[in-house]
């Protein structure tokens, strides 16, 4: 394809997602200048080559480069679908945008709610406009029909991860969080076969025990589902499935609200079609826990 001038046919979210693709086997200075267009896209458009490249700690003819890699004439014929996409026109969003500059205009503090409301609802907004149902609806589908699925997240996404095998469990029998008290992520593939599918996440600074499992997870013949950051992300390469999850804040720790936002619908997905035994499932789940007495009833 090198040398074809293709940016005509192809939009902005493709020309992405083949650079993914392409990204791990790039030479270290393309990876370099990939992995900051990939995680970057916004300012593809709107930002001079030698701004990107100094931004990206590459030089302007590495771009170049970059672009050719995966069938562009050049740079600029590279950016093309982006600038199109701004030339279209996006939605505006000036009601909320004002009240986010309304509440800037406070103290300190009221600064940083402003920060943190727009960053979640960007968080979920760039969540759900990236992904697409049909998706979701595979990944639902694959985590049914496994024998088992494995949930692996560490630090901030060990107790999401597990509530997601905690609810999953109301509905079917197959699917558990790792790693177990003590123990490796990679302990619990000792019993995966081929066939498993592993659902992993993690986020910048990725973990390396998570990638690691994962390498050990898609070697034994497992289906992986991917969630993290950035299509550069070591364990979205190879992935059945891989889903980018917005986690951008103005505080020190990661957000956790689009991830949750993703997990909460997989979940929904997932008892979508599993069909009316699943629900039967849930509600007789439900029911024992109101024998036994474990809810309030409502005029205590």
């Amino acid at each position: 394809m090198n040398g074809m001038n293709v940016s005509s046919s192809r939009p902005p979210e493709a020309v992405l997602d083949q650079l993914a693709a392409a990204h791990g086997d790039m030479p270290p200075q393309l990876k370099k200048a990939a992995t900051w267009v990939l995680e970057n896209a916004g300012s593809i458009s709107v930002s001079s080559v030698r701004e990107i490249a100094e931004a990206a700690d590459v030089k302007p003819n590495t771009l170049v480069r970059m672009a050719r890699a995966i069938g562009f004439e050049g740079f600029e014929d590279f950016r093309e679908p982006f600038r199109a996409e701004v030339r279209a026109g996006r939605d505006s969003y000036t009601d909320r945008a004002r009240w986010l500059q309304d509440l800037a205009e406070g103290g300190e503090l009221d600064r940083l709610y402003a920060d943190m409301a727009s960053a979640s609802m960007n968080n979920v907004e760039a969540l759900f406009s990236g992904t697409d149902a049909g998706s979701i609806r595979a990944a639902a589908q694959d985590i049914l029909a496994a024998p088992a699925t494995f949930v692996l997240g560490m630090g901030i996404a060990n107790p999401l991860a597990r509530n997601f095998a905690y609810l999953a469990s109301m509905a079917v029998d197959t699917v558990s969080a790792i790693p177990q008290d003590g123990a490796l992520p990679v302990d619990a593939l000792a019993r995966a076969k081929a066939g498993d599918v592993m659902l992993a996440m993690t986020f910048k600074p990725y973990r390396r025990d998570v990638v690691e499992a994962v390498e050990v997870a898609r070697e034994q013949g497992l289906s992986i589902i991917a969630l993290s950051d950035s299509p550069a992300s070591p364990i979205l390469r190879g992935a059945k499935h891989g889903f980018l999850v917005p986690v951008d804040t103005p505080q020190f720790f990661t957000s956790t609200v689009a991830l949750s936002a993703f997990l909460e619908a997989l979940m929904a997905f997932v008892i979508a079609e599993a069909g009316e035994n699943v629900v039967a499932s849930i509600d007789r789940f439900h029911q024992r826990r109101q024998e036994l007495g474990i809810y309030l009833d409502s005029g205590e």
